[in-house]
């Protein structure tokens, strides 16, 4: 028998041993930065932040001998905040919905000490109908005004009522915008809250 093989067999071996070990104490590792672009990993982009206008959900669960309170369902108010039983009024525009619940579930725990709470974010639209070219129901992915919303709607047909414009809040409160002045005047252009509608009168002939 050539007694040189046991000899390289043992150097190989040797080697891919070394091998596997640097590979292993390199994916290990915890002191390395956390990569943005691996699937999962946290963005914390300016877009997941709630907003004026978003419905959000509040659920409680994880309690064994105490009932679970309700489900809450809130839209966040324009000065920002929500109202919830026992904490009252909690601050959620600005927020993401992580950073929300983890504020919930310490304002909680000093009634449920095992509760777990979690919020859930509703998808965001708007609405734009009447006198303008491609009425629709548009996603809301960002801050817009009246103005902005009607001409991403086409903008206004020969027969609208410009002076009329109708913006209608989630929660029913409703504005009137003329739509020259607000062009003119970008004071007078109001913001546009998901769930809201924008309704562009016909004029009459």
């Amino acid at each position: 028998m050539n007694m040189k093989l046991p000899n390289l067999l043992r150097t190989l071996f040797s080697v891919g041993a070394l091998t596997s070990i640097g590979l292993f104490a390199g994916c290990g590792g915890t002191d390395g930065p956390i990569r943005a672009d691996v699937p999962g990993a946290p963005t914390g982009g300016a877009t997941d932040k709630l907003r004026t206008g978003d419905m959000i959900k509040v659920v409680f669960s994880n309690l064994s001998s105490t009932p679970a309170p309700l489900p809450q369902e809130e839209q966040i108010k324009e000065d920002g905040t929500i109202t919830l039983p026992l904490v009252g009024a909690v601050t959620a525009a600005g927020k993401g919905t992580g950073e929300l619940q983890n504020e919930l579930q310490k304002a909680y725990a000093k009634y449920y000490v095992s509760m777990n709470v979690t919020v859930l974010s509703s998808q965001r639209f708007y609405s734009v109908g009447g006198e303008v070219k491609i009425p629709k129901r548009e996603e809301y992915v960002g801050d817009t005004t009246v103005i902005k919303a009607i001409q991403a709607a086409g903008d206004v047909t020969d027969f609208a009522k410009r002076t009329k414009v109708q913006l209608t809040r989630a929660n029913g409160k409703k504005f009137i915008i003329n739509y020259d002045k607000a062009l003119r005047d970008s004071r007078l252009d109001l913001p546009v809250y998901p769930g809201d509608y924008i309704w562009v009168p016909r004029r009459l002939l």
